[in-house]
């Protein structure tokens, strides 16, 4: 299954990518935005196309191969300016990072990032990052019902952070940790709308992968990575992404160091939603750097 571009109507319009401009997109997945960026921005353009995943970057490159003016690099946003730096890459006129898990990584990723499949217990983007394997040998019911709680919101977090240190043993794949949940949590968690692992699933991987913190770390660089009057768009899929990238914006608009280009955030439209049911949490957040 290939993974749908969210929000492209709404990022292309808000982005506004011209011809001869500059623009990074830093989450670059499998390159949904970044082809309809590319169309805009012409031969005279550059593209910067970043992904914390080997081998989506690889199929980014190969992809983009026949475009000179398309930098396709392995890397983690957070650290674009160093990217950036190490690569002559300009300061840009517009800057995406759609925030949301890619289907290809759920469905065909193979790092445990799916509880529905015998995957091992990985689930960080690159190999750097410690596993959640390791993770699992040394954290404690203190820690890991924090994460639970934080992360993921879960009402039952102790629960789950007890049974999976209990079972920790015998959990030997994604799969194992799914089944270990949710025969924790009462069975009319089971009748909801979402499977009784998601939010745990969801923690783990924010907490291992240092997501809230990369994001936090990228928004603290605008001005190295966009020109004077740059744009930025953020897609975000969770509550508490969505409120950091919110709070950093109102604190960069009282210094007035930018001003929103949108005044609420953009969501999905009910079309959209229909097509792509993963759309639905979306929210889109945009901004200019003053000049």
């Amino acid at each position: 299954m290939s993974h749908t571009p969210v929000l492209l109507k709404e990022v292309i319009e808000i982005i506004d990518p011209k011809a001869g401009e500059v623009i990074i997109d830093g989450t670059a997945g499998s390159g949904g935005h970044a082809e309809k960026i590319l169309e805009k921005i012409g031969n005279s353009g550059k593209l910067m196309l970043v992904d914390w995943d080997k081998e989506n970057a690889e199929k980014l490159e190969q992809k983009f191969s026949a475009h000179r003016n398309v930098l396709s690099v392995n890397g983690n946003y957070a650290e674009l300016p160093r990217i950036m730096a190490e690569n002559n890459f300009p300061k840009a006129d517009g800057l995406l990072l759609d925030l949301g898990f890619s289907s290809e990584q759920l469905e065909t990723g193979g790092r445990g990032f799916s509880f529905q499949r015998e995957e091992p217990l990985i689930m960080t983007y690159n190999n750097e990052s410690e596993s959640l394997e390791n993770f699992l040998k040394h954290t404690n019911i203190s820690e890991l019902t924090e994460i639970i709680n934080k992360f993921g919101e879960e009402r039952y977090a102790r629960k789950i952070a007890e049974a999976i240190l209990k079972e920790r043993h015998k959990i030997n794949s994604s799969k194992a940790l799914g089944e270990a949940i949710r025969k924790t949590v009462p069975e009319f968690y089971e009748h909801g709308r979402i499977h009784p692992a998601t939010r745990t699933f969801q923690a783990l991987r924010i907490y291992l992968n240092k997501e809230f913190e990369n994001l936090e770390k990228v928004l603290d660089s605008l001005d190295q990575i966009l020109k004077p009057g740059g744009r930025v768009a953020i897609i975000s899929f969770h509550s508490l992404e969505d409120r950091i990238v919110k709070l950093k914006f109102n604190e960069l608009l009282k210094k007035g160091r930018l001003h929103f280009l949108v005044k609420k955030p953009i969501g999905p439209s009910r079309e959209e939603v229909v097509k792509n049911p993963r759309s639905r949490s979306a929210k889109l957040r945009a901004a200019k750097l003053e000049n």
